[in-house]
């Protein structure tokens, strides 16, 4: 096989075509130099709908190289580049319709993810602290279909246009079971019914792009001087915001999320010019998630002045082997923790977050050093409250039948075994009187209380 001295480029990195002008160009390299050659030569990607190819073996490229190496001075000259066409302006893309969101944001007690973690996990969240993070990121539930329980996350920037609605299903250990988007389940719908697509919707289904800007972007401008955590999973950022705390206090992180680890891009970090950015990849083989965000960050950096990216090497650092090869993420570790852990000042010694930063020059094969030990959930002391009247409390619940069927309590939270659930509290809370983390679940006895009269 030939070994030719122009190919095209092989690497993922496409440019826009000078002909139809989207950005599925690529460009011929010089493999004696590296280097790309004059900006029109190279084949467009859709090659059904454009077809352009310009050549530098059959469009005289080469040959004048040729000429020009063996020192022939000759008034030959390559056939002229073609002339591109102007590149129209990218079209402005078509948001959610605000109605469409708020159609999903309802049906919190039969939405599988926040019953799992008001009622099934080792440590169920206070009620009230899901009601806050359902507001904060308008987290909705799918009633109808075949998704029906399923949770919605949707992609709003900064300028509050809803850019996508994601729909996770997820079993009761929360673990995802389904994936898809809220877009893709209305068109379905209208298609299985014969009706045409709204207006909006056949817009939408014309973006270029679907998921275009971070899970929680809209908040940015609500909280202006937050640190930012920036993970893969809408899921893990929920997990991060119901543990470390909520972003109303300022030296608490802003969770939000990119989609998925190839997803991280400089189109979406944009939005966090001027920031502090820590980075949690998830677990993968070999650490391939972590050395491709640690590249992503070194990037990040160079190209967004006064913005710091860094990459928590937490996960890399602690988990097995097992464990990289499952791809594990934060959530699979907090959940298994008592969040009320992670409201005290100090933090549990085994979530110590160690950052990690880029070496002082930029080379090939560049390494990255550890840095100081950061702790990045203070909190400010809070003065003990009085005591509870737990034994009020429990002299009620001896002296009335319990019923056995799940009572709701509030909008998001439904108690499935209430004499467990009352059992377990009432000791509890006995055994922590006056503690603020604890305040919750004597909280959750008072609503069960008010439920039941």
């Amino acid at each position: 096989m030939p070994n030719y001295r122009y190919i095209l480029d092989t690497s993922p990195r496409k440019f826009r075509c000078p002909d139809c002008g989207k950005k599925k160009f690529v460009k011929y390299i010089d493999t004696t130099t590296g280097e790309y050659l004059p900006e029109n030569y190279g084949r467009c990607d859709r090659e059904a709908n454009c077809n352009y190819h310009f050549n530098p073996y059959k469009d005289g490229y080469s040959k004048m190289i040729r000429e020009k190496e063996n020192g022939n001075n000759s008034d030959w000259k390559p056939n002229p580049i073609p002339k591109a066409k102007p590149i129209p302006p990218p079209p402005a893309p078509t948001f959610i319709p605000g109605e469409v969101l708020r159609q999903t944001l309802t049906g919190y007690d039969k939405n599988t993810f926040l019953q799992n973690l008001l009622s099934r996990v080792a440590y169920p969240l206070a009620g009230t602290d899901i009601e806050k993070v359902v507001e904060l990121y308008y987290l909705g539930t799918i009633l109808d279909g075949f998704r029906a329980g399923a949770i919605t996350f949707p992609f709003i920037d900064k300028g509050g246009n809803v850019r996508t609605i994601q729909v996770k299903e997820f079993n009761e250990t929360n673990h995802t079971t389904g994936t898809g988007f809220y877009h893709s389940m209305l068109s379905n719908q209208y298609k299985q019914n014969n009706e045409p697509l709204p207006a909006w919707l056949e817009g939408y289904e014309r973006n270029e792009k679907k998921v275009s800007c971070l899970f929680g972007e809209h908040l940015l401008k609500q909280y202006p001087t937050n640190p930012i955590a920036l993970v893969e999973a809408p899921k893990t950022a929920i997990y991060g915001t119901l543990y470390f705390g909520f972003p109303d206090v300022p030296e608490n992180m802003l969770w939000l999320a990119v989609y998925n680890l190839s997803s991280l891009s400089f189109e979406k970090v944009e939005a966090l010019q001027g920031r502090r950015v820590v980075l949690f990849p998830d677990l993968s083989k070999k650490g391939k998630a972590f050395d491709l965000w640690q590249g992503k960050a070194i990037e990040f950096n160079k190209r967004l002045p006064a913005t710091k990216f860094v990459v928590s090497d937490l996960l890399e650092s602690k988990a097995t082997e097992a464990e990289k090869e499952s791809g594990l993420d934060l959530a699979d570790y907090l959940i298994k923790l008592d969040f009320r852990l992670f409201r005290s000042k100090k933090p549990p010694p085994e979530l110590e977050v160690i950052e990690s930063k880029p070496a002082p020059k930029s080379v090939k094969g560049e390494k990255y050093e550890r840095s100081e030990n950061i702790y990045f959930f203070p909190k400010p002391e809070q003065p003990a409250p009085e005591l509870w009247p737990i034994d009020e409390l429990e002299k009620y619940f001896n002296e009335i039948s319990i019923p056995d069927e799940s009572i709701i309590i509030s909008q998001c939270e439904t108690i499935l075994n209430p004499r467990l659930f009352i059992e377990n509290q009432i000791s509890e809370t006995k055994a922590h009187n006056g503690q603020p983390y604890f305040k919750a679940g004597f909280e959750r006895l008072v609503s069960l209380k008010k439920a039941l009269t």
